[in-house]
């Protein structure tokens, strides 16, 4: 069975409730985050000396499930300076 690590690139078949798809982004032994989307974070909500300048989507899957992951592969860099980095 394929076990998950951060930076992989996984498609999540749910069967007759579709698929998901993107970056492992947190493992734990019990299960990970999938991270499906960023976007942005509003110029209000976001300071120069923040780290964190997005907004993440993570989606919940647990171990009992990653069965059910398709490994498609792993990003090179854990910090891309940017997200088309991660696309090579």
């Amino acid at each position: 069975m394929y076990k998950p690590k951060v930076n992989d690139y996984v498609i999540w078949d749910k069967g007759e409730f579709g698929k998901d798809e993107g970056w492992v982004y947190f493992y734990d032994d019990e299960y990970i985050t999938i991270e499906t989307a960023i976007r942005p974070k509003p110029k209000d909500q976001y300071t120069k000396n923040e780290k964190h300048k997005y907004i993440h989507t993570l989606l919940l899957c647990h171990n009992q499930y990653w069965g059910d992951l398709e490994y498609v592969k792993t990003r090179k860099s854990a910090n891309p300076s940017h997200y088309s980095e991660c696309d090579d």
